[in-house]
């Protein structure tokens, strides 16, 4: 199975054709666009493995937009004690859902294709990943 690893909005992820993923919000795209993500930092799949230092020229991975939206609401509240002082804030993340079309090597060729007809739709979120021991 090939992978990529691709760097966008300040992170790093490891990505798979046909694989859906949730990324920081990626402007001025709106849904079921075409994009492409050409910071390509590795690639490879279970014989070989390309790595760039920092990112491998001409590869590039392809994927559309799933959707726009926001997180869910974290509250901040920050509290002076004896001082009668406090203050309640919120904030909501942005993200993009992107689902993984096409990944090319350096020269060009498709490494690997996504199906189109996915049944086993993947949600990737980092935060929410725990390691089976």
């Amino acid at each position: 199975m090939s992978f990529a690893i691709i760097k966008t909005g300040g992170k790093q992820y490891k990505v798979r054709a046909g694989e859906i993923l949730k990324i920081e919000r990626l402007d001025k795209n709106p849904t079921n666009s075409k994009i492409e993500f050409n910071d390509i930092l590795a690639y490879g799949d279970d014989k070989t493995a390309e790595i760039g230092s920092p990112s491998v020229d001409g590869a590039k991975v392809e994927a559309n937009i799933v959707k726009n939206g926001k997180n869910r609401t974290v509250l901040i509240f920050k509290k002076r004690r004896r001082k009668n002082s406090r203050r309640k804030n919120g904030h909501r993340q942005e993200f993009s859902l992107i689902k993984i079309n096409k990944i090319y090597s350096k020269d060009g060729k498709i490494l690997s294709e996504a199906k189109e007809n996915n049944a086993d739709k993947k949600i990737k979120d980092p935060k929410k990943e725990t390691k089976a021991k």
